[in-house]
């Protein structure tokens, strides 16, 4: 029995130092690279029913052209548009998100983005307050005012 508890500790420890040895990774010294002007678009204080669109721009900062796979929104309200032409070494780019902002109240959303650059899956963010809009007008509230 001691044999046997001494063969399964040992061999848990080989296989827990195993776990630790680094693989090292390959990088690509001519893969595309992403250099974004922002990473966070802060949309600040918004009336509902306003124009959500945004856009990130982005530079190719390699050495080989940079391919938007696909983009995605963390929901259904966050709508992001990719490029669809590769964007060459030096280029510059944009991708167009559009925030629905007839939801009222705090948001923050994820845009996800695939690639060939270096960094195959990109993150970006986009946050803001929609506001609800006023019921009564300021005619109305100068009216309420007078008749008091």
């Amino acid at each position: 029995m001691k044999k046997l508890a001494t063969i399964l500790f040992l061999s848990v420890l080989s296989i827990s130092m195993n776990a630790q040895e680094k693989t090292e990774e390959k990088v690509d010294l001519d893969a595309p690279v992403f250099k974004f002007e922002v990473e966070t678009i802060d949309y600040g204080k918004i009336e509902k029913g306003t124009d959500g669109l945004r856009v990130f721009t982005f530079t190719n900062t390699g050495n080989s052209p940079l391919i938007v796979e696909k983009v995605k929104g963390s929901c259904g309200c966050t709508v992001p548009t990719k490029p669809e032409a590769p964007i060459m070494p030096g280029e510059t780019g944009e991708i167009k998100v559009k925030y629905d902002t007839n939801r009222v109240g705090g948001f923050s959303k994820t845009i996800t983005i695939t690639s060939n650059a270096s960094e195959p899956v990109k993150r970006l963010k986009v946050k803001g307050i929609v506001l609800k809009p006023e019921t009564s007008s300021a005619v109305e509230k100068e009216k309420s005012l007078i008749s008091n």
